[in-house]
């Protein structure tokens, strides 16, 4: 495939978005190297073959928070509220858009979602191991427990931090 896709790059455009791993009509449009209008266009006229849980249309809210997660103000004029498609729904994608180019991505795309899954599979093995050293050894190592496992999970939702400063109370 010319101008090939790494995996690396495809998995920073996968977000989670309602707790499923999905990735937006406008970067799927940019990979497939089509209009977002022309992909959104073919998705409309095959509307049957994804159901909520292969797509879904963002609300107002969740991508007002996705704007301010990215940190930008705005996609370029953006009228229409974006398109989330689920792993299913990229698969389903190749079925729709009809071009070579749609099927060599998509397959990249595939890639990505696998590699995804493995690490969690990977980090979630490795959180069993690391629970059952933490229950053979005393609790002076809880501290050092508690900072890998939060290391091994998703990263927090970036919230504004709260203005001013906080007393900690270190009395038993």
């Amino acid at each position: 495939m010319s101008n090939a896709i790494s995996v690396e790059v495809i998995a920073t455009k996968i977000l989670l978005i309602r707790g499923k791993r999905v990735m937006l009509d406008k970067d799927l449009a940019k990979l497939y190297e089509v209009d977002t209008s022309q992909l959104t266009r073919q998705v409309r006229r095959n509307i049957d073959r994804f159901p909520e849980d292969f797509m879904f249309q963002l609300t107002k809210e969740e991508f007002q928070n996705l704007m301010c997660q990215i940190g930008i103000s705005g996609w370029g004029g953006t009228r229409k509220l974006p398109y989330a498609f689920t792993e299913q729904g990229v698969a389903m994608l190749s079925g729709v858009l009809h071009s070579k180019r749609a099927v060599q991505v998509n397959i990249q795309i595939m890639r990505a979602f696998i590699q995804l899954k493995r690490m969690l599979l990977t980090n979630a093995g490795l959180r069993r191991k690391i629970e059952e050293m933490e229950k053979k050894y005393d609790k002076q190592f809880a501290i050092v427990f508690q900072t890998i496992k939060e290391l091994l999970g998703p990263p927090p939702a970036k919230s504004k931090p709260p203005i001013g400063f906080r007393v900690h109370n270190n009395n038993p």
